[in-house]
């Protein structure tokens, strides 16, 4: 008799190939992906360690946290000039800044095929797990792991836990991808998924754009999980017939065969399942210093009043360096600088949504809001649709592909003590700038924000 597996399951034991005697497992990587602010310390091992890099040709390097964003600046950091010497000496592709199928890593290893269904794929940064809404079972590595990817083509790992999450019901309006990761995180913490790869399912996973669906993976390592995954559909194959090239019709037909079959078995078991009636969410917006400090746009800050529970000193420290007070709404405060981008949300139908928003209106005169799209080609057709003009005659900054303010390692942070709306995936104490406040929200939401100067809720602009 067969034994039901999940979709992980099936991807683990495929590129499973042996186990140490600690236990680990051994797992091969289809595709490695990294970006420039690992290199110098991976390739500096590497030489040290006298280890050559087994696979050239299932390496590409990326250069996006540290690029500048603002058009016509060129400066280069020392991370992009050494990435630029480590590519050439080991002749490894690089997607540099001013290649025009530059991005940012995560969106560029879905857009240009890096990434496909049931492939692994390896990344030094955290949110490696955005491309597992192609169904590809991706990691993040730290610079050690990095050294061994490039050396064998392989990582090694304690096998994950499984976890399924359904979500179920309507979407309200107003209410996005990035609302759904923000309402789940809330409710389970940042820690709940913790040694888990977690399965998205159900009638709202269905009925994504595979965008969106990238959103909610993207920030699934938020909630802790070491990785997520969802099973690709007509949807999947359909946005990535153009990556397909490199594949004879032969092998077309064979991978198409076989995507087929990645999803989950009848029956299969996982060690834990979650169900999400979405039909209860509103627009979310966070009030601390993560993101599990989220709340619906129409409710007050909670209450921390009780010094015996768990978190009370955590929720202390937010509300003082957040500036707002427990048991008081969000809406109507002051708001200096919105931003709209990052791997979570700068994709085109992220732009599309906000342009919608914005059109043929102006933002506050006191806000200072920055649009960067996630690639180039992304900025590309958005310039085509027009969505740019829709920005700058809003009175938005249209930026070139990159990190951006996600990180600020390129420079793009705000001042000290400005309140920022972000549409990145991290919010914590200076993350976007020394004392800088950050409130994460939906690109939509941020859209509304910034015409109106103030935390708003974005269904009064639908």
């Amino acid at each position: 008799m067969t034994i039901p597996k999940t979709l992980f399951q099936k991807l683990w034991d495929l590129h499973s190939v042996g186990k140490r005697k600690d236990g680990k497992e051994i797992i091969y990587i289809d595709r490695h992906v990294i970006h420039e602010l690992h290199v110098p310390h991976a390739f500096a091992r590497l030489k040290k360690s006298n280890r050559a890099i087994r696979r050239k040709d299932l390496t590409v390097i990326v250069q996006d946290h540290t690029v500048p964003t603002i058009l016509g600046v060129e400066l280069i950091s020392d991370h992009i000039r050494i990435t630029r010497l480590f590519a050439e000496k080991y002749n490894l592709k690089l997607i540099d800044v001013n290649s025009k199928d530059h991005g940012i890593v995560h969106i560029v290893s879905s857009e240009q095929g890096y990434a496909l269904p049931g492939f692994t794929l390896a990344c030094p940064d955290s949110h490696a797990s955005t491309v597992g809404a192609l169904g590809c079972l991706a990691f993040a590595c730290g610079t050690s792991e990095l050294e061994h990817v490039l050396a064998t083509q392989t990582i090694v790992l304690d096998k994950p836990k499984q976890m399924k999450v359904n979500f179920v019901g309507e979407l309200n309006k107003g209410v996005t991808a990035k609302d759904l990761a923000l309402y789940l995180i809330s409710k389970h913490g940042v820690a709940k998924g913790d040694g888990y790869v977690v399965e998205f399912c159900g009638e709202i996973i269905d009925s994504m754009k595979v965008e969106e669906r990238m959103t909610l993976c993207n920030m699934s390592i938020e909630w802790g999980c070491k990785s997520s995954l969802i099973a690709p559909d007509d949807k999947v194959l359909y946005w990535i017939k153009d990556n397909l090239e490199i594949f004879n019709d032969d092998e077309k037909l064979k991978l198409a065969s076989w995507w087929d079959t990645l999803r989950s078995d009848e029956n299969a078991i996982y060690d834990q399942e979650i169900e999400i009636n979405c039909s209860k969410i509103s627009p979310q917006i966070t009030w601390g210093t993560d993101p599990s400090q989220t709340i619906n746009i129409d409710d007050v800050v909670p209450y921390n009043s009780d010094k015996n529970i768990l978190g009370y000193s955590k929720n202390l420290k937010s509300l003082e360096y957040m500036g707002i007070q427990e048991g008081k709404s969000l809406l109507n405060l002051k708001v200096d600088f919105v931003f709209i981008g990052s791997c979570s949300n700068s994709r085109l139908n992220d732009l599309r949504d906000a342009a919608k928003i914005i059109q043929g209106k102006t933002i506050s005169k006191h806000v200072k809001a920055i649009v960067v799209p996630g690639s180039t080609q992304i900025k590309q057709q958005a310039e085509k649709e027009g969505i740019d003009q829709i920005f700058l005659k809003a009175g938005f900054e249209w930026r070139n592909p990159g990190c951006s303010m996600c990180a600020g390692a390129n420079g793009d942070v705000g001042n000290v003590g400005e309140r920022i709306i972000s549409t990145s995936n991290r919010n914590f104490e200076n993350r976007q700038g020394r004392g800088v406040r950050t409130h994460l929200t939906s690109p939509v939401a941020a859209a509304a924000i910034a015409l109106s100067g103030y935390i708003c809720d974005v269904r009064e602009f639908i």
